[in-house]
């Protein structure tokens, strides 16, 4: 076998004139081993030309893609600012739904999600989110997730987020049915209407949220702009 891959790897050298990485990843062999193949080959010049011109296209679109990610940090951390402009004002419902959000909702990098079983405080988060970020109706999704051997349907279940959250039915996403838990069974932890997940992708006001956490909380999290 590895005779065979030997000889493989020197056609693929010098007929088709591949680098070594080239013939490393398509025979599954180590570079060590592809070396000491071919190190006898000599390439003609066309074929030392076309590695070089593969060489370059490689950097410049591993440049780019460096180039990209600084440009998508810079403005991740304008966004940020905003948010620490914002908790300067110390607009106490700003302040409250962004706390909230430090404790319950996930610190993605481009989407707001915030998942409880708590409607009250579901409904608190929602005018956070319409009156200190003016979000709109169309902007919000929510999804449900929920047991249908309590006694109630899930036809029920989802009429009483739709109503207590205020928000269309186009809003919501497809519910998540699965039998109750016996955790959920015991006395005082029945959720009997599941948990309803909130979520808003806007890279802007997950960042515009997290900078104003750090302007709160006198805190540094570098990792939140990555």
């Amino acid at each position: 076998m590895k005779s065979d891959k030997r000889i493989e790897a020197r056609r693929l050298r010098q007929e088709l004139g591949l680098s070594i990485n080239q013939i490393c990843k398509q025979l599954d062999v180590a570079k060590s081993s592809v070396s000491v193949w071919v190190r006898d080959i000599q390439l003609t010049d066309e074929q030392k030309q076309a590695l070089e011109k593969q060489h370059y296209a490689y950097r410049a679109q591993a440049n780019g893609g460096a180039t990209n990610a600084r440009k998508f940090r810079e403005i991740r951390r304008q966004y940020q600012e905003e948010g620490r402009i914002k908790a300067r004002a110390h607009d106490s419902l700003h302040i409250a739904g962004c706390m909230l959000y430090w404790g319950e909702g996930t610190k993605s990098r481009n989407s707001l999600t915030l998942a409880n079983s708590d409607s009250a405080l579901l409904c608190f988060y929602l005018r956070f989110l319409r009156q200190s970020l003016m979000v709109q109706n169309n902007q919000i999704t929510f999804r449900i997730m929920c047991y249908t051997n309590n006694g109630l349907s899930q036809e029920e279940i989802e009429s009483y987020w739709i109503e207590m959250l205020q928000l269309p039915k186009e809003c919501l996403k497809k519910t998540a049915v699965n039998m109750q838990p016996r955790s959920s069974q015991q006395k005082g932890r029945k959720l009997l209407y599941g948990t309803c997940e909130i979520a808003i992708h806007s890279t802007r006001l997950i960042q515009h949220v997290l900078g104003a956490i750090q302007e709160y909380t006198g805190i540094d999290k570098p990792e939140w702009l990555m």
